[in-house]
């Protein structure tokens, strides 16, 4: 491995086409304004460094990225490589990571707008995210203790697994396919619409309208704060631990168990879904 320290580049395409290469305590920044610092290079490790220029990773196999910031001039960081280990960084810029493949991100800051959009194989661990369209349309993501802010988060992803995450968030997991979410707190309006084979597993959920128009819609042990009028149009196996404002036309084929329902709306001929309250008090009202 040849190794660059303390240097500083500015020019475009400084290190373009390099292999085997450690970069240590080096600054991507200056007059110049170049960009694509490390396009189409393989084995490349950064530690320590700062990139305030435009496009450093694009097109590279086997990236280690440690102990570094990614400002937010620092746009469109990582486009179209493979084999990444990112630990300890910020990354701050629009666009940070896209069509990327076998991903792994610990114990960083990322502050991206359109983060993620079509990778695969993304791992992410003790990480703060605020983001807008956060990882659409990817696949085989797995979250462990991942805090999210943040729009539109996880539209059209699939293969998914998330543990012990706590994500603030508004239009959720749409389209969202084969998806499981365990230990969680999902807070924000119309959860999980038009998602096929996702379950909510210990999950607490908060928020108007969730989980409308599902199929192969699962919840195990879940609480469910501020939700009403959930369900619409869902087919749907629920087993929940709290009152429920309301329940709206569940499908045929559902069966939801709940201690209590303020109102179940049935104003379709589909809407036939069972409800089942285990409050035995008020079980009469529902009969």
């Amino acid at each position: 491995m040849d190794i660059i320290e303390n240097k500083s580049y500015d020019e475009e395409r400084a290190l373009y086409g390099r292999h085997g290469i450690i970069a240590r305590n080096c600054i991507f920044d200056g007059p110049a304004d170049g960009e694509s610092a490390f396009k189409e290079c393989s084995s490349i490790t950064a530690e320590k460094c700062f990139f305030n220029l435009r496009y450093p990773f694009w097109h590279d196999h086997g990236l280690k990225i440690k102990d570094s910031e990614m400002t937010e001039s620092c746009r469109a960081a990582l486009w179209y490589s493979e084999e990444i280990e990112i630990e300890n960084t910020v990354i701050h810029g629009i666009k940070a990571l896209r069509e990327c493949r076998n991903v792994s991100i610990r114990n960083s800051d990322i502050i991206s707008q359109e983060f993620g959009w079509s990778s695969c194989n993304v791992s992410m661990e003790n990480t703060k995210a605020e983001s807008e369209y956060f990882m659409m349309r990817s696949a085989g993501l797995h979250f462990l203790n991942v805090e999210f802010c943040g729009k539109y988060s996880f539209q059209y992803i699939e293969d998914s697994v998330f543990e012990n995450c706590r994500f603030d968030t508004k239009d959720a997991f749409w389209h969202a396919r084969n998806v499981v979410i365990r230990n969680s707190t999902v807070k924000g309006e119309y959860l999980a619409w038009y998602s096929e084979n996702v379950t909510f597993e210990n999950c607490r959920i908060i928020g108007t309208q969730p989980l409308c128009y599902c199929k192969g819609l699962h919840l195990i042990n879940c609480s469910m704060q501020g939700c009403d009028l959930a369900f619409e149009r869902s087919v749907v196996e629920a087993t929940i631990t709290t009152p429920v404002i309301s329940i709206k036309n569940p499908l045929e084929g559902s069966c939801i168990s709940v201690p209590d329902v303020n109102d179940i709306i049935r104003d379709i001929a589909e809407g036939t879904g069972e409800v089942r309250i285990s409050n035995t008090r008020d079980r009469h009202k529902y009969a």
